[in-house]
Parts: structure tokens; sequence; C-alpha cells
């Protein structure tokens, strides 16, 4: 049996956190509210209505270029990306094409370092609801999300394995709400992934035909619509098939693929500036304040605890997963420091750290609430371990408090 080399490339869609749609007023908070009722004639399309760019949502769009180490282009533009479909009111989506707001970044998953193309920022679509209605099935279209603001983040072909391509959306995710710009949450379609599959003989230079699976929801979904689309192509290939460039949808109830439609290229969508919105410039200044404003990333974090409070790379990454449990664990740490007996800060940060990723997330988790709805502050679980250094409790008994 022949060998062959997985290349994945990923486009990560992600949902940016603002109060109005990307190019009108609208209230970009529809999740859960009466289809159609966050609409206007601009984010419809409707003859005459003109689009406005979101000034936070651009900035927020920095933000992300910032935390892939992408360069970040002063002078950036929107296009038209011209294609038919039901929940695409106007026929067209205002994208990015040639000048996009970020290119040429990377992240590090593990050791490995995954290219990152471009980030460019461009406005959602509707959403199709296909529902049986008097016996006749039918599809609804909600265009309460249509006009949301979207950045699509693409790689480089440089993800080898569906383990590999779960790793870096998660990653991504983990980014994503660290700097705050979106909330990623994926059952609200807050975070989607479209997956570039080919396969190519093992060692060879040349890539083999691509195939984009679309509009996948979760990372164990993405990692198993690429294992199922890895294992056809290579059937395909295999009997003497031919693979053809298309777009596939992920069917969860069957766990295949299918083919949706035959693949566009760029030419097919027939890019174009936008005529109705200016380039936009940014000063140099403007790009320097939205950088300072970024927080301390995960992989610098996770550096930075095992340095200063000696954690292994397992501690120091389990307690950076979650900014919010980060900075409740330094919380804490800051108040041991500062009331507890005089004791070794190395010692003290084990301490903390051991009865976060013990009996702080083990409460989370059982509860499945945030650690910011925990009742139990970073003061109160010093309290526990300034009672446990004075022997007043047992570390046993401790847990039974911590937990009542």
């Amino acid at each position: 049996m022949k060998e062959y080399d997985t290349v994945i490339g990923l486009e990560i869609h992600v949902q940016l956190k603002t109060e109005s749609k990307m190019f009108c007023s609208t209230s970009a908070n529809y999740f859960g509210e009466k289809p159609n009722s966050h609409v206007c004639p601009t984010c419809l399309g409707l003859p005459g209505a003109l689009p406005v760019t979101n000034k936070k949502a651009m900035e927020n769009a920095v933000k992300v270029g910032l935390a892939l180490n992408c360069r970040i282009n002063n002078f950036n533009r929107f296009d038209r990306k011209s294609y038919f479909y039901p929940d695409l009111p106007k026929g067209f989506q205002i994208s990015q094409f040639d000048l996009p707001v970020a290119q040429e970044g990377f992240v590090l998953v593990g050791d490995k370092k995954i290219r990152i193309n471009r980030a460019h920022q461009e406005e959602d679509t509707g959403k199709l609801i296909h529902q049986t209605v008097s016996g006749e099935k039918v599809s609804l279209i909600d265009f309460n999300r249509c006009g949301v603001p979207l950045i699509e983040i693409v790689t480089e072909p440089d993800i080898s394995s569906a383990e590999e391509a779960k790793n870096y959306a998660k990653k991504i995710h983990q980014l994503m709400r660290y700097i705050g710009v979106a909330d990623v949450d994926m059952e609200k379609a807050g975070m989607r992934f479209d997956a570039n599959v080919s396969l190519k003989p093992k060692g060879a230079k040349e890539l083999g035909t691509k195939v984009e699976i679309k509009n996948i929801n979760s990372f164990g979904f993405l990692e198993k619509a690429i294992n199922f689309e890895v294992e056809r192509q290579t059937k395909a290939l295999e009997s003497g098939e031919k693979i053809i460039q298309e777009t596939r949808g992920w069917v969860e109830g069957k766990s295949e693929t299918v083919s949706q439609r035959t693949k566009e290229t760029s030419p097919d969508y027939r890019y174009f500036p936008d005529p109705d919105l200016p380039p936009l410039n940014f000063a140099d200044e403007v790009l320097k304040t939205i950088a300072e404003s970024l927080p301390e990333l995960p992989d610098a974090k996770t550096e930075r605890f095992e340095k200063e409070y000696k954690l292994s790379n397992y501690e120091a990454k389990l307690l950076v997963e979650d900014k919010d449990v980060a900075d409740w664990f330094e919380e804490a740490l800051r108040v041991y420091l500062k009331v507890g007996e005089s004791e070794d800060e190395t010692n003290k940060a084990r301490k903390v750290a051991n009865w976060v990723q013990g009996e702080v997330l083990r409460t989370v988790n059982d509860t499945g609430m945030s650690i910011k709805e925990l009742k139990a502050e970073p003061a109160s679980l010093v309290e526990l371990l300034i009672m446990i250094d004075k022997n007043r409790v047992s570390h046993q008994a401790a847990k039974q408090v911590f937990a009542e």
C-alpha cells in the first residue's frame, strides 16, 4: 500500500465582540432573539443603504493580528466577494482580498510553528433553518447574524494531522479569549472551522488536490471530519480515482463528509474594491496604542510562571489555559505572600498552584460554572492555607471547608 503525507490548512472564522454590526448600527447581540428582529436596510442589502466601517471591530482585528505575530498592514481595504447564496442578501459579501488587515504571522503549537497566511476582516452571513412546515420541507432564513463582524484566520498548509489541527484550533480559541475580542462560543456559532485537506505521496514536494470541509463547529467534529476525509481520499487514490477540488460538508449523524459543490477559485468570486467604503490607513501611533493594550499572552505567561514561580511546564500550562484561572491563581498568591506566614515564595506558589489545579478546578468542572462565579474568592483560599500552616485544620478538613 502506498504511503501518503497529510496536508491540512485551516480557515477559522471568529465573530468579534462589538455592540453593533460591521457596517451598520444594528445591535450585534442577536443570539436567542426573535428571527429577523436585528436587521436594517444596510445589513439586508436594500437599495440605497450605505455601509460605514465599525471602528471597534477593526481595532479588534488589529489585536488578533498582533496576537498571531502578524505584520499589520497600515493601509488595508474592503472588497466585494461575489457569490449567490440564500443567506447572503446582497448577493456579495464585504470581505478583504489583496490588502487584508494582517499577514505573515505564526503561532506555536507545542514545538511546531504553524504559519498564518492572513487574518482578514469581513461580515458574517445569515442562518438557514431547515424545517418541515405543513408537511413540506422548507428552508427558512434568519438574517439576524447577517453583518456581524467576522475575522477569518487562514493558515499555510503546515498542519499534518487531525490531532494537530484540533490543537491549533484550541490555541486560537485560547488566544481570542485572552485578548478579549471574542467569546468564541461554538454553541452560538462564535467560532467555526473550514479545513482544507489533501494527500500527496510520502516525501513529494507537489501538493495534492485539496478538498474543503465547511462549517465545522466543534473541536471534536474537526478531528473526526479530517480523519474521515483522509481515509476517504486514501481509499480513492488507492483505487485509482482522481480527487476533485470540491466543497464538502460534515454530517455528524452519519460521521462522514458529503459533497456540496465544486469548489470556487478566487477569479470565480470576482473580487473588486468596495466602492462604498474608503480604504483604511492606520497611523503608527494608533497601532502602537493597540499593541500596548494587549494583555500578557499564554506562551509568555507560561514561560513566566515557570521562571518566576518554579512551576513545571505542565503545571504552568494548566493554570494558563484559561486567563481567568491564571488571574485567580496570581491574586491568591499575591494575598498569600502579603498576609501569610514568612515562607519561601516558591513554596507558597506551589501550595496555591496545587490547590487551584486540584480543588478549585475540580469545583469549576463539577459545577459547570466559571471561576469568576465561584463563591470562594482568592482571599478565601488564602484563609484556608493560613489555617493549614498554623495547624488549625488538617489538609483533608480544609478540602471539606472549601467544598462548603
